[in-house]
């Protein structure tokens, strides 16, 4: 590793942390320089993974670590705003942040205004883009390979039994988590507007059905684009006793692709090229998450080395997470359509809990 690299601390030591980690230690032009959890076995177990420091107090991290330019919040869904603020306006770092990467559009419009004045730069994740079958139809949408398109169809059918939310007091809450959409099926919303354009309206039912849980886990959506096309929207946890599909599927007036797999890493369908599937199909046994967090580093590693921009911009990132808003308002309107310009914000998800957020804060120094 060159001694130019770009210094990166890991704030929450999940699961999801680990991929984090190995697509640091595997690109050049980045390090990972620490890690840090409340808990300290889970921060102990990724420091001797790595090899690296490991701390409880990220203040104290940073304060030890001077050098590290790059914080990624893998923190619960629901203290990513106030986490990246602190890391920006306190500490002066980038800030690459897990998805949902916030919870509400106004948290993201005050994080890149907050990182504009601070001149950092924010680095939203959504690897499923990297995937080379997304990229495979997100080229034929591109090119016109599929024609004009005509239905955009997301149907995921997964199983998040009781014990899985009883593992932290965060999952299943409105304020921390949100349920099947924003937690599993974020990545989905996304390339709802990365492949088709800019959704214009939607109307949208949830349920929970198959947990004691406050959030929904199952949903049911229609969608308007901004020209002739329309799209479905079907995502549920409920699903028992395993997960089952995970799928989006585009008709164009060309042919027809769909993408599945266990996280979109397959090209099932593709009518005008069928032999495209076999060379753009990825094998994910065993690692739901992917393969494009090391792409995700790749493309930070561009950024401070080569100056190239990062290819998910405020706008974009603002988009689907305006998007994903509009299924909860719809749902908290009965059902009703929602235009998805409007700004408005949905009255649930991400609402404040200072006492579940204590849960996940670092106490502040005396």
């Amino acid at each position: 590793m060159t001694s130019n690299s770009v210094q990166v601390a890991v704030i929450g030591c999940g699961r999801i942390a680990g991929h984090h980690c190995r697509s640091i230690a595997g690109m050049p032009g980045v390090r990972l320089a620490a890690v840090c959890d409340l808990v300290p076995e889970k921060a102990k177990a990724y420091g001797d993974e790595f090899y690296v420091p490991f701390y409880t107090d990220y203040r104290k991290l940073l304060t030890e670590h001077p050098e590290i330019s790059v914080v990624a919040v893998i923190t619960p869904s629901g203290m990513h705003h106030e986490h990246t603020l602190e890391m920006i306006e306190r500490w002066g770092k980038h800030v690459v942040v897990e998805k949902p990467t916030f919870m509400k559009p106004s948290q993201l419009t005050d994080a890149y205004a907050k990182a504009a004045m601070a001149g950092v730069q924010m680095f939203p994740v959504f690897q499923n883009r990297h995937n080379l079958a997304v990229k495979r139809v997100k080229k034929a949408i591109d090119s016109g390979e599929l024609g004009e398109i005509r239905i955009m169809a997301v149907r995921t059918r997964w199983c998040r039994p009781q014990r899985y939310y009883d593992l932290a007091p965060w999952r299943g809450t409105f304020a921390q988590d949100g349920g099947c959409l924003t937690n599993q099926g974020i990545h989905h919303v996304d390339l709802l507007r990365h492949l088709g354009g800019e959704v214009m309206r939607v109307s949208a039912t949830m349920r929970t059905q198959g947990a004691k849980i406050e959030v929904e886990d199952t949903v049911v959506a229609t969608m308007t684009y901004g020209d002739s096309k329309v799209g479905t929207l079907e995502v549920t946890t409920a699903a028992r006793p395993i997960d089952y599909e995970a799928s989006l599927s585009i008709v164009g007036s060309e042919g027809l692709a769909q993408i599945g797999g266990i996280a979109v890493n397959e090209l099932q369908v593709f009518t005008p090229d069928p032999s495209a599937c076999a060379t753009n199909s990825e094998d994910f046994s065993g690692n739901v998450y992917g393969l494009g967090h090391r792409a995700i580093y790749e493309d930070i590693a561009a950024y401070f080395h080569q100056m190239k921009p990062y290819p998910v911009t405020e706008a974009d990132a603002l988009g689907s997470i305006r998007l994903l808003n509009s299924f909860y308002r719809s749902d908290e309107a009965s059902g009703g359509w929602i235009d998805v310009m409007d700004g408005g914000e949905s009255s649930r998800l991400g609402r404040y809990d200072d006492s579940l957020a204590n849960l996940y804060r670092t106490p502040q120094a005396c």
